[in-house]
């Protein structure tokens, strides 16, 4: 056999494997009373927009696209689930401390003042999450009020 035929054939047995990889189910249940929303004020016009461009990364709710039924996509999808979650999960909110809490309120409003969030391989696809000048200001003020009520 031709030896493309080979590797072609080889990549398609370790892609078809792959599909058996277990996958996380980031759809869990937000405990009562810690999410943020429930911890904090958030407006519900700065809810909306958290909702729409943040949860999906940072929320125990997951909204997952058709393609992450296939993997390697899945896999990639769940290590930045898992990394954004370690950063800032608003469903578990309420059981930071206080100081993290102020911490994690800031780097909202650093990461959007730096354009880095929501990230870019995720708008590509999920059009609907990019920030537009006023969602951004929107979150912005609410991030620099509700880091100066904190405790």
């Amino acid at each position: 056999m031709n030896r493309t035929v080979k590797i072609i054939g080889s990549g398609a047995l370790l892609l078809a494997a792959m599909q058996f990889f277990p996958r996380d189910h980031n759809q869990g249940k937000a405990p009562a009373g810690k999410t943020m929303a429930e911890v904090i004020q958030v407006p519900s016009n700065a809810q909306v927009i958290l909702k729409r461009s943040c949860y999906d990364c940072h929320s125990d709710h997951t909204n997952y696209p058709w393609y992450a039924q296939l993997q390697p996509f899945r896999y990639i999808l769940d290590g930045h689930i898992r990394r954004g979650k370690n950063e800032l999960n608003f469903d578990e909110f309420g059981d930071y401390a206080a100081r993290r809490q102020r911490s994690r309120i800031r780097a909202i409003g650093e990461s959007l003042e730096e354009g880095t969030m929501p990230l870019s391989s995720y708008t590509i696809i999920h059009r609907d999450a990019i920030l537009n000048k006023e969602d951004k200001a929107t979150l912005l003020s609410w991030a620099k009020e509700a880091s100066s009520t904190l405790p």
